[in-house]
């Protein structure tokens, strides 16, 4: 059984359409991701996934359930990585994790030390008492990616994960997310970051104006259409992914 679905999956804000009549199916285990330029509905759609923002028609469902009908259940098995850092700046590294395993009613007594595993799979157990403040961007990025996981979901939800990292921090947080779909995790993907698609997607839908213009994995597109997938994009759409 798939384990996200959409069926004419339709956003509008009044007379706009985010997102437009849309079929999708994910595998458990995937690493899917949806390609698209600003505007091309790629971030309303995890949010509908999330349980963020209801469908303004058609159909979503998240382990088999309809995400209008029970989001608290779905939510409780989904980890959110967000392109935006909402992290407390007021705590430390470990505080946050903490905390936020409130959210999942996780007890202290299990939070530390699920925090301190996840500090030390992102490379960041020496300053788990630093303040978030002392951190580098993509310091926080890998912060973020842990905070994700406290817990423990069956999806990770994924939105511009390495938007403005360096090329090595861009690398880590790669290795990362890589073992998490090693050891089963299913991964939702928005990037501009080709490169970042090719190496993690089993497959990615080309988004534009909120359509899914195809769905296939990065290299059956590229061998159809040639070039890499900004190639693709710019002869499938006609525009640049920075337009």
């Amino acid at each position: 059984m798939d384990i996200v679905s959409a069926q004419k999956l339709s956003k509008e804000y009044g007379i706009v359409k985010a997102v437009d009549g849309i079929d999708f199916a994910i595998a458990p285990g995937e690493c899917f991701g949806f390609l698209g330029p600003n505007g091309a509905g790629k971030t309303t759609v995890m949010r509908i996934i999330s349980c963020f923002l209801p469908p303004t028609s058609g159909t979503v469902t998240v382990f088999g359930t309809d995400v209008t009908r029970e989001p608290s259940a779905i939510k409780a098995r989904l980890g959110v990585m967000p392109q935006e850092d909402n992290l407390d700046p007021d705590l430390s590294l470990f505080e946050n994790l903490i905390v936020y395993a409130r959210y999942f009613d996780i007890p202290k007594k299990k939070s530390v030390p699920i925090a301190d595993e996840l500090l030390t799979f992102v490379e960041l157990q020496d300053r788990g008492r630093m303040n978030i403040k002392e951190l580098s961007g993509g310091m926080k990025r890998r912060l973020l990616l842990a905070r994700s996981l406290v817990n423990s979901p069956e999806i990770l939800i994924l939105d511009e994960p390495t938007t403005g990292l360096d090329p090595h921090s861009r690398r880590a947080v790669w290795e990362k997310l890589n073992k998490l779909k090693f050891n089963n995790t299913t991964l939702l993907l928005t990037t501009h970051y080709m490169e970042e698609a090719e190496r993690l997607c089993d497959r990615v839908a080309i988004m534009d104006s909120g359509r899914i213009i195809t769905i296939d994995t990065p290299q059956n597109l590229m061998l159809l259409h040639g070039g890499n997938l900004e190639d693709v994009y710019l002869k499938l759409t006609g525009r640049n992914l920075a337009d």
